[in-house]
């Protein structure tokens, strides 16, 4: 009985090394911060990294119980850090323990494969991203009353629930920028997954830091929806080809999404935020409602909406160009059945319409011959 071979591990710490064990290696970091909560020494440094930070006690009334609020500040960085390296296990176990035993089932070429991979991680964080919002919108005004969006401005303070969703939020896009690496992203496309890497980073790092949270919430729970659909869509897809119908809905929620975002953005920096009593610019009380801010941010969002729906049409075109090609193509391809020569095959002797020689020789030499 023989022996199978083993394959040779890589060097430590070379580049192989590092990407296939580099979800092992984030595990032992994050239990050494978990670990630091077990001594009094490291204690007060590695509840820094696992709870949330800036925590505020209100009594709005002598009746009422006290209401723990929480602002950001410095702090949130190591909050940020740890959660990146949850959010690099998740992603390795998500990896590992569902979708390559898909792909194994399927198999896919490598430009799907790759895709596959994206479309999977990216579905299962916008189902639990767009779950998470839908349910602290619900206990939010915005149904009845969508002036909570800028009235009392700046809203410096956050329940738990708003916070550690922002809190989140940065972790996972920040960590999609070392995955790049880990997941060895073909090189076509990795500027295409950095834009909207870097442009998710931007928006909700600023909503978070200018005090725009509820706006923040408000715009990304019908994009994430948008996008959960989209990458369902191509999941079905690339297990049947015949499943195209998830598209265009998708295409649909997609104009509608981008309307809705631009919409609320224009009310609320155009009409309310100008309106308010709260003008000025105080870092100290996180005040940034002031006519350079509130532009920027609105031309930022513009921008953004504005290139997706490029993108959007030149996907559009492409798709509807390579419909096209295909239907002529098998337009080529059947063509009329051609009707067969008539020649004479039915004597004997004759083949293909030809006589032979011997055919054409009379009655008297055939006998003759014979003899």
């Amino acid at each position: 009985m023989g022996f199978r071979k083993k394959n040779k591990s890589p060097p430590v710490l070379s580049h192989e090394f590092v990407i296939q064990n580099h979800a092992d290696m984030v595990s032992c970091l994050a239990m050494i911060i978990l670990l630091g909560l077990m001594f009094e020494v490291t204690a007060k440094f590695a509840i820094m990294f696992i709870t949330v930070q800036y925590n505020v006690t209100q009594v709005p009334d002598e009746k009422s119980e006290p209401v723990n609020l929480y602002q950001y500040g410095p702090k949130d960085v190591a909050t940020v850090f740890f959660y990146l390296l949850i959010a690099v296990i998740l992603h390795a176990l998500i990896q590992e323990y569902i979708l390559d035993k898909i792909n194994r089932r399927l198999h896919l070429s490598k430009t799907k494969h790759s895709k596959f991979n994206e479309s999977g991680q990216l579905a299962a964080f916008y189902l639990f991203s767009f779950i998470w919002g839908c349910s602290i919108l619900t206990a939010e005004e915005f149904a009845t009353n969508p002036t909570f969006l800028w009235e009392g401005y700046p809203h410096t303070n956050m329940v738990f629930q708003v916070k550690f969703f922002y809190i989140c939020q940065i972790a996972y896009w920040l960590h999609a920028l070392p995955e790049l690496y880990f997941q060895k992203v073909r090189k076509e496309d990795i500027p295409r997954q950095l834009y909207y890497i870097c442009l998710y980073v931007v928006h909700i790092t600023g909503a978070y830091i200018l005090n725009l949270h509820r706006l923040g919430l408000v715009l990304l729970v019908p994009h994430y929806l948008v996008e959960l659909l989209f990458h369902a869509s191509r999941l079905f897809y690339f297990s049947d080809e015949n499943k195209q119908k998830g598209f265009t809905l998708w295409a649909l929620l997609f104009v509608i999404a981008r309307l809705l975002t631009l919409t609320l953005s224009v009310l609320t920096f155009g009409f309310g935020l100008p309106r308010t009593e709260n003008q000025g610019f105080s870092l100290a009380d996180g005040n940034f409602n002031v006519l350079t801010i509130r532009m920027t941010c609105l031309a930022a969002i513009c921008l953004t909406q504005a290139w997706m729906m490029w993108k959007f049409i030149n996907f559009q075109l492409k798709k509807w160009r390579e419909h096209s090609q295909n239907q002529a193509s098998k337009k080529k391809t059947v063509s009329p059945k051609s009707k067969p020569h008539k020649r004479e095959t039915t004597r004997g002797g004759a083949a293909n319409g030809v006589v032979k020689s011997e055919d054409k020789m009379s009655p008297r030499a055939r006998k003759s011959k014979a003899s």
